[in-house]
């Protein structure tokens, strides 16, 4: 698989991550940062979903790899994970049977299948994704979606409510005292982690879904870091090495957290196993 081409991943099974999309306040601005820092070129579509009517599907190489639009205000802004289900309305059903809330949805998009937008019991938000048989997700290579991680303060609300969803099987992957870190996993695959936010975080930080991108070996996790603040962005968290590859922290020109991550880095760091990957 050619490093500038991202793997192109078919309709998949319920509960696993389908799609990564950005809400914010300026779309121009946005795409600029992203488009520089990634290398994404963008096309807007018609989305009765969001507040303009309007939705920019970024890509790499021609293949779809995230979706941004314009927030409304006093909506959730930041990077959120969609993850597959086989009907929406089925899964409506389940997230308020769960004790989540549905804000918004079903609702078909044109083309593309249709979305269910909620919150879960912990207050984080997410989207749930009935994809049409034609849906692409550009993933796994550099500068495309390399993971995500929940952040929480109920970290047994969440394995609870997804694991009910999508029949996730919860692995304590820390300690589970001083750093609960959970995998959950499909037929013994992890497709998606769960932190309880430490004291590194302020009590009010409200849930919220950490996506990790992938960076590329040739530029590596410091020179991505330092392009972002040339571009407007911040680094939250200076790049260090973990057991998983070198990664950092950062925040887009809107304040959006997201983690970049080089996953050919990975080195043993003489620590944890996994340690609190937000402790600086």
């Amino acid at each position: 698989m050619s490093l500038s081409s991202p793997a192109v991943q078919p309709v998949v099974p319920s509960g696993i991550p389908c799609w990564i999309e950005l809400a914010g306040t300026d779309e121009a601005v946005l795409q600029n940062f992203y488009g520089s820092l990634f290398g994404w070129n963008y096309e807007v579509r018609r989305d009765p979903a969001t507040p303009t009517g309007r939705y920019s599907i970024a890509s790499l190489g021609g293949v779809p790899v995230g979706g941004m639009y314009r927030a409304a205000a006093n909506s959730p802004r930041g990077w959120t994970v969609h993850l597959s289900v086989q009907q929406t309305a089925s899964a409506a059903e389940w997230v308020e049977s769960l004790g989540g809330r549905v804000t918004l949805g079903p609702v078909e998009i044109p083309g593309r299948g249709s979305i269910l937008h909620a919150i879960d019991p912990t207050g984080a938000p997410v989207v749930f994704w009935e994809p049409s048989a034609t849906w692409d997700f550009g993933s796994g290579v550099p500068d495309t979606f390399s993971g995500a991680d929940l952040n929480t303060h109920d970290g047994e609300g969440a394995d609870y409510f997804y694991g009910k969803l999508f029949n996730y099987v919860s692995q304590q992957i820390g300690d589970g005292v001083t750093v609960d870190y959970a995998a959950w996993h499909l037929d013994h695959v992890p497709v998606l982690y769960r932190y309880v936010m430490g004291s590194e975080y302020s009590p009010q930080t409200p849930p919220h879904w950490m996506i990790y991108f992938e960076v590329d070996p040739a530029r590596g996790t410091d020179a991505t870091a330092g392009q972002a603040i040339m571009l407007g962005g911040n680094v939250v968290i200076q790049p260090y090495d973990t057991p998983f590859g070198r990664m950092a922290i950062l925040a887009d020109p809107d304040g959006a957290v997201f983690a970049v991550i080089d996953h050919s880095r990975a080195v043993s760091t003489g620590r944890a196993e996994v340690d609190d990957p937000y402790d600086d």
